[in-house]
């Protein structure tokens, strides 16, 4: 091969380089920012639809003017997200809590499965706007906090116990006989090898259990209702009896977007404890 031809191929291999780098940077910010990208193409063509039909706000508002009432209702909203905040980690933690421990109980002695379980199935099919006049009748009015932390519990209990359960019973057979030949105690085989196995079971419930938490303390705030609860849910209700609905919005865009922070800190969380060795959240190879 000729010096000219060495260095037309050197100058042809420089240039299917670069282009595939730049695409592997162009599919990179993509994968970043690709949900961003569609949001605020969804809130402009949002803006602009009802521009152009001149839909009044309390019908549809615009994008524009729901930031503006986010903005001017700042303080309230906060408040009422903070409270609502403060039921769903507390019920999210209280069911993580307790339903990993009644698991564990649940998956390791047969007679409490039998006793339990049929019990924890019917208290999940139970529609909890069912029992929710109950509980808070039951509390009484001056504890409503208490009221909405039960029913959130309630709602997030059973996929962190289902989970459990599945997660310990789902162990490799044959590390279950490695164990059992070496003559270990019920509590080693629990510690080092069915809880390990069931984390990515347990973390996959509490993701699910995360969001169930949210929709329960909004479900609880709608049925306590009559000002006793002070959350999104109860501002929504406020303002659609004021036909408020920029308001509205705000509140539920608040709503979503601290359900979705919550989910993907628990993704997050996901990734640190089984991002090294579970095929789950290892990464392709390139």
């Amino acid at each position: 091969m000729t010096i000219p031809a060495r260095q037309n191929e050197a100058i042809r291999h420089a240039v299917i380089d670069t282009i595939a780098r730049e695409r592997a940077s162009l599919r990179l910010v993509l994968d970043r920012f690709a949900p961003l990208i569609a949001g605020v193409v969804f809130l402009a063509a949002w803006e602009i639809f009802v521009r152009w039909r001149g839909i009044p706000p309390y019908v549809l508002p615009a994008p524009s003017v729901i930031f503006q009432s986010l903005w001017t209702n700042a303080g309230g909203l906060m408040r009422a997200l903070g409270n609502t905040a403060l039921v769903t980690l507390s019920a999210f933690s209280l069911a993580t809590i307790s339903g990993i421990a009644l698991g564990i109980l649940i998956a390791l002695f047969r007679t409490m499965e039998k006793i339990v379980w049929p019990y924890a199935v019917a208290l999940q099919v139970t529609p909890i706007i069912a029992i929710a006049p109950l509980v808070i009748i039951w509390v009484g009015l001056s504890r409503v906090w208490l009221a909405l932390l039960i029913l959130s519990w309630l709602v997030a209990f059973f996929p962190m116990l289902s989970a459990t359960v599945v997660g310990i019973k789902s162990v490799d057979r044959g590390l279950q006989n490695v164990f059992t030949l070496y003559r270990a105690t019920r509590w080693q085989r629990l510690l080092r090898l069915q809880l390990p196995a069931a984390l990515p079971f347990i973390l996959s419930g509490a993701r699910v259990s995360s969001g169930l938490s949210v929709i329960g303390a909004v479900v609880a705030e709608f049925v306590a209702g009559s000002g006793t609860s002070t959350g999104l849910a109860w501002t929504i209700v406020q303002s659609s009896t004021m036909l408020d609905v920029p308001r509205m919005f705000a509140a539920l865009f608040l709503l979503a977007g601290f359900g979705v922070v919550l989910w993907h800190a628990m993704n997050r969380l996901s990734s640190i404890l089984l991002g090294h060795w579970h095929e789950s959240e290892l990464k392709d190879e390139a």
